[in-house]
């Protein structure tokens, strides 16, 4: 509801400001002192002096007059934005000097207006909003000179695809760049090396290692690179190192990134710098220097933040959970957690933002276009009269149609309400080993207590011992009966909780989809089973698989939710192996909740196990 009231407060302020008149001066007097505001804006902008900027940009959009002096403010404060790391209002003023433009009909300047914006849509991880801009923007100039502009769209495009793990899709728009780029007379130098490093990235991604290296090396080999760019340069560098460290030929590579590093440093590049820390991490860590590797880590942590670099920031927690012992482990590892589940939901939030900012632009040009015109009077008409003549099909159609509709709501009232009943005896069955553990540790336990101590004052110590290793499995058996509750701790935090307790070095968990479901929603009967599982599945890893590594990954997906748990242990012959008291009992849980249980391993290559259980029957 808040994110919603924002919008709504958001767009009705800009409205509202938009309204304002302008000062009451001459248009030649305006436009003189508007003129000069705004060269005055782009000097302190190229100093960086961005409050400067701000101030003189904001001057002007009060005494605009016509419809190119307010596209050019709408530019110049989403340029603020954007130098400021406020992407949703870069996007909004972005597409309002796109809109104002294309009713000018300066196709030239709104191409380049949406080349922003898809590049704003990329950055936040709106591939779909970003790959829709950048195809539109196309038509706009499809049969235009704008070589440069065309150019970067395709690169865009190219490194959409690269994101989505497309390299087909992903080289043939590379390709389309460096063509429209070599139909431009003007040598474009930095573009050039830009477009063949992203080639050799794609590669690399793919772990085409070779590939790669050719693509970074034909970068390199321009003379004067360094000097005259050296940001290329270093780019181009680090990767070819890096692609060589995954290849396993370390012989350059530390020579490589300190060269990146000192340059990187001498330019003051603060988010480059976060990169070839992570890289140096990589390389220290490979070679089992822990005490550097952390060095860069935390190096890499100071200067992601600093430029909020996101990735690099959560790569920097994770290596730092990963170099780190104990409760300074655990911490890394909650604000990499933190962290990830923050930024999900703002890249929710900017797409959400986005869509409706293209909602309000199409729906305010709907409205100035005139639809009524005589031929689409004569098209209602006709189409009325065939309508007329169907009325009769459809009512008859959506008889039959109710009717089905009932009957299939029925049949699924009906499985619903069994499948509650069946919740209810599972929630009756577990109230029952609460009670018997219950009994179990206050009564049975208590009692074995004071026998016990009454055969150690009967000097009858072996009888006392063998009492009290009865009295421990009563104990245990108390507490395996015993349930889990979420009522107090969420579902989320059981798991984080239950995955902090067993995550060491050699014994690493990883967990996927838990921050991206509400499972507040999910009946506690399903979120105990799956915990359960959760448990019995770690606890067998650690005790008889020898693994080192576990992946859970948790989902829901038509009507059902899934638990699919993978390690890398020892592995088992499953046509051999008997199932244990444990899973036996977590099979019996399993067909309770009408679901399924798959285990699934070989010797040698680990073990599988998959869970599906029904929402609602």
């Amino acid at each position: 509801m808040r994110p919603l009231l924002f919008l709504v407060f958001f767009f009705a302020s800009f409205f509202l400001f938009c309204q304002k008149k302008p000062i009451n001066i001459t248009s030649k007097q305006d436009s003189i002192v508007f003129d000069s505001i705004t060269k005055k804006a782009l000097s302190f902008f190229r100093k960086r002096q961005l409050d400067s900027f701000k101030k003189h940009s904001w001057k002007a959009y009060q005494i605009v007059q016509t419809e190119e002096q307010l596209q050019k403010t709408h530019f110049y404060k989403a340029t603020y934005y954007k130098y400021t790391e406020q992407p949703d209002s870069a996007y909004y003023h972005y597409n309002q000097s796109k809109t104002i433009l294309l009713k000018l009909k300066d196709s030239v300047k709104a191409t380049r207006r949406m080349l922003n914006m898809a590049n704003i849509q990329r950055e936040t991880y709106d591939y779909l909003g970003s790959e829709i801009t950048s195809i539109k923007a196309l038509g706009y100039i499809e049969n235009s000179s704008l070589n440069q502009s065309r150019q970067s769209l395709y690169n865009n495009l190219g490194l959409i695809a690269q994101q989505r793990n497309n390299l087909k899709d992903a080289l043939k728009y590379y390709n389309l760049s460096l063509k429209e780029l070599q139909k431009d007379s003007i040598q474009h130098l930095d573009l050039y090396l830009y477009i063949i490093n992203n080639k050799g990235l794609l590669y690399q991604c793919f772990n085409q290692h070779e590939k790669a290296i050719t693509y970074f090396k034909k970068g390199l080999s321009f003379d004067g690179l360094k000097i005259n760019h050296p940001i290329q340069y270093a780019l181009l560098l680090e990767n070819l190192a890096a692609s060589n460290f995954l290849l396993g030929n370390k012989k350059n590579v530390l020579q490589q990134y300190n060269e990146v590093l000192n340059i990187r440093d001498s330019l003051n590049d603060f988010k480059g710098l976060s990169t070839t820390h992570i890289n140096l991490s990589d390389y220290y860590k490979s070679l089992n220097q822990n005490k550097k590797a952390l060095l860069h880590s935390n190096e890499a942590l100071k200067h992601a933040k600093q430029t909020h670099n996101n990735k690099r920031w959560l790569e920097a927690l994770k290596k730092l959970s990963e170099l780190t012992k104990g409760e300074e482990s655990k911490q890394y590892l909650r604000e990499y957690i933190t962290l990830n589940d923050s930024l999900f939901q703002k890249e929710r939030q900017l797409k959400n933002q986005f869509a409706k900012i293209r909602y309000e632009t199409d729906k305010k040009e709907k409205e100035n276009v005139v639809l009524k015109t005589e031929n689409q009077q004569k098209q209602a008409e006709i189409t009325y009269q065939k309508q007329q003549k169907t009325i009769g099909w459809l009512a008859a159609a959506s008889g039959l149609l109710l009717f089905g509709v009932s009957v299939m709501f029925y049949f699924q009232h009906r499985r619903k309400l069994l499948y509650q009943a069946q919740l209810q005896k599972v929630e009756a069955r577990e109230h029952e080993r609460q009670q018997i553990a219950k009994s179990l540790h206050d009564e049975v336990a208590g009692d074995l207590r004071l026998l016990h101590q009454k055969l150690e004052k009967s000097n009858l110590v072996e009888e006392a011992q063998k009492l009290d290793a009865v009295k421990e499995n009563v104990r245990n058996l108390s507490h395996q009966l015993s349930s889990v509750s979420f009522d107090k701790v969420s579902f989320k935090n059981q798991i984080i909780n239950l995955v902090s307790d067993y995550f060491e070095l050699d014994f690493r968990i990883k967990v996927n989809g838990l921050q991206e479901y509400d499972w507040t929603t999910i009946d506690n009967s399903i979120k105990r089973l799956l915990y359960l599982s959760t448990r019995e599945s770690i606890q067998n890893c650690k005790k008889y698989a020898k693994a080192s590594t576990i992946t859970i990954n948790f989902s829901v997906h038509k009507k059902y939710v899934h638990l699919d748990i993978t390690d890398n242990g020892i592995g088992f012959d499953t046509s051999v192996s008997k199932k244990g008291i444990g899973l036996q009992n977590l099979q019996e849980r399993v067909e309770e909740l009408s679901g399924t249980l798959t285990i699934t391993s070989e010797v040698g290559k680990g073990t599988q196990t998959h869970i599906q259980i029904p929402l609602n029957a």
